[in-house]
């Protein structure tokens, strides 16, 4: 379940919003940093006490006694100190997980746009390594600030009581130190923010070399994905060494101004002490009272650093939340339910945007079709026309600028995207298998699927028989993308699926167009028998694979040029013919080859 998080507020409010779930463990965390605190001021008064009252005056059975209570103390402490390190850390491994939980299912919301502006290695980089730190601030940060406001506190109350003039000390040097630490945090935010731009950046250079490495091998361009790397390596290193080096600067000056701190308290005891305003005791006392007040210092300094690294990622993260899917659900939506088929655009028009100016490069305009429930529509045209696109928007993968589409007279807008998308199948010339068994990518088409229904889909879909003749049959893994396939297998798979799915819808893009003629035909057999009694959008590049479709339409950059069937538009003697003369003399000619050869 997604967290109820208003991603518009400030950042602060955002991160503090996660602890809400978690809220039972973080009292109980900050219960025990409490005490932890507590007993760090009561050991330096019961030091005091022991040696003012009890071993001057002879009393050694109440030393031992207050001797025995430090233990039992810093027992209590150690127990304390465990649960702080053990569930304080494992709420902020919550947080880090209800984040990367939150993104995920963001990510699953945003459109393909979105995708196409953003490498899959820098959006991976957001979900994985931009987080890590978070857990670390979120355990640190209220326990690190709460602890150290309470010592502080603390230690200035009981060194007032002790001498005046030492807490004046405190109240003057404190605030400059958290000023200095306040200040000196800038530079270390700036570097960790270009760190993790160029460990994004890495992350998309090797996404993409690693899932290029059968190209870079097949152009012997290993060399030049080396030195490719390297450069963003080296900016990495760079952008590291400039975080160490403010990280250096900014540890290196504090902890002069708490060397300083302890001068500064030892001077001010020994001129007391000249002054038989102070005694040596009360110094001793004032000194542990100094090493309990720099520790929650060396604490701050620890968020701060925690704090610049852990809000670097978790800006990063708000970034992506912040982005609002152009492509939703609007209020009132309603389901679509027991579909005929019949589909038109009315007037539709399109653009990409083509740079961050918002320079509009349109695709389709003033597009008008008609497709009748259960026939089939086969778009052709020169490449760039806008036919993959014309079918990308009936699914809303991306949204029209102008005009409608309906389906049974249902504006595609007026109905939920998971019931639109659920009654549309999707067969691509680029086959995606996810890395898992054939069984698990069959029934990606419907997850609840039974075994026999899987079985029957593969069946119908012509790629059973290969699949037994596989030495581990439906539980044969398929590799990266479907690596260890031929690509008429994975495209059969494919089609197994749709047929699982069992949409009324369907748009087959140039499903057959990488094929040879024998993969081919069998694929062909299989997609008529899946077109059969739904609604069908084509996409081919091979006309041969149209022929008996019941309407054509013909695309190219200006827009719908010619439709009818294919007997129709040959006699036309129109794009479509001059299209169909191309590829069949083109076939002609290298059937001649081979047989003279």
């Amino acid at each position: 379940m997604l967290s109820k998080i208003d991603f518009d507020r400030p950042s602060l409010r955002i991160f503090a919003a996660y602890y809400k779930p978690h809220w039972k463990l973080f009292l109980a965390d900050m219960f025990c940093a409490s005490m932890i605190s507590a007993a760090d001021l009561a050991f330096p008064m019961m030091t005091k006490y022991a040696i003012e009252r009890l071993l001057p005056g002879g009393l050694y059975r109440f030393f031992f006694i207050l001797v025995v209570l430090m233990v039992v103390l810093y027992l209590f402490r150690t127990g304390f100190t465990y649960f702080v390190t053990y569930w304080g850390h494992t709420v902020g491994a919550y947080i880090e997980a209800d984040m990367r939980r939150d993104l995920f299912g963001h990510l699953q919301e945003l459109p393909f746009s979105f995708y196409d502006n953003n490498r899959t290695g820098q959006i991976m980089s957001r979900v994985t390594t931009d987080l890590f730190e978070v857990t670390e601030l979120a355990h640190h940060g209220p326990e690190d600030l709460f602890i150290s406001f309470l010592t502080l506190a603390g230690s200035f109350i009981l060194v007032f009581s002790i001498r005046w003039e030492m807490a004046v000390v405190l109240l003057v040097l404190v605030p400059v130190m958290l000023g200095f630490t306040i200040i000196s945090r800038r530079p270390m935010r700036t570097a960790s923010q270009t760190v993790k731009e160029r460990t994004a950046e890495i992350n998309a250079s090797l996404e993409s070399s690693v899932s290029g490495a059968r190209v870079a091998k097949a152009f012997t361009n290993e060399s030049y994905e080396t030195v490719k790397f390297k450069g963003g390596n080296e900016n990495y290193k760079n952008a590291k060494k400039n975080y160490y080096k403010a990280m250096a600067a900014f540890h290196s000056k504090l902890d002069f101004t708490t060397n300083f701190f302890t001068v500064a308290v030892i001077a001010t005891g020994g001129f007391l002490i000249m002054g038989n305003k102070f005694t040596l005791t009360e110094l001793i006392t004032c000194n542990l009272f100094i090493a309990a007040f720099l520790q929650p210092v060396r604490r701050l300094q620890n968020f701060v650093e925690q704090f610049t690294s852990g809000m670097a990622g978790f800006n990063r993260f708000t970034e992506i939340m912040r982005i609002k899917p152009d492509i939703q659900d609007k209020p009132g939506a309603v389901s679509l339910e027991r579909v005929m088929g019949t589909i038109r655009y009315n007037n539709v028009t399109f653009a990409y945007t083509a740079d961050a100016a918002a320079n509009e490069r349109y695709v389709l305009r003033n597009v008008n079709l008609s497709i009748p429930a259960g026939t089939t529509l086969a778009l052709v045209g020169p490449s760039g026309g806008g036919k993959t696109t014309l079918c990308h928007l009936l699914p809303r993968f991306y949204e029209i600028r102008q005009g409608s589409i309906t389906i049974d007279g249902h504006d595609i807008r007026d109905l939920t995207l998971e019931s639109l998308r659920r009654n549309i199948g999707i067969v691509q010339q680029e086959v995606f298998l996810f890395a898992g068994t054939i069984r698990e990518n069959i029934a990606y088409g419907r997850i609840n699927a039974a075994e026999g229904e899987i079985v029957e889909a593969a069946k119908r879909a012509e790629i059973h028989d290969d699949i037994m003749e596989m030495p581990n049959g439906y539980d044969t893994i398929v590799g990266e993308r479907g690596i260890k396939l031929s690509g008429g297998q994975k495209q059969r798979v494919s089609i197994a699926r749709i047929f699982l799915k069992n949409p009324p819808i369907l748009i087959l893009d140039e499903a057959t167009s990488s094929l040879d003629s024998a993969t081919e035909y069998k694929i062909q057999r299989a997609l008529e028998e899946l077109s059969r009694g739904r609604t069908t959008m084509v996409i081919a590049h091979r006309l041969s694979t149209i022929r008996n479709a019941n309407h054509i339409v013909v695309i190219d950059n200006e827009g719908v040029r010619e439709e009818g069937s294919h007997e129709e538009l040959l006699a036309e003697n129109g794009l479509y013919a001059e299209l169909h003369a191309a590829q069949f003399s083109r076939t002609e000619t290298a059937t001649a080859g081979t047989c003279t050869a």
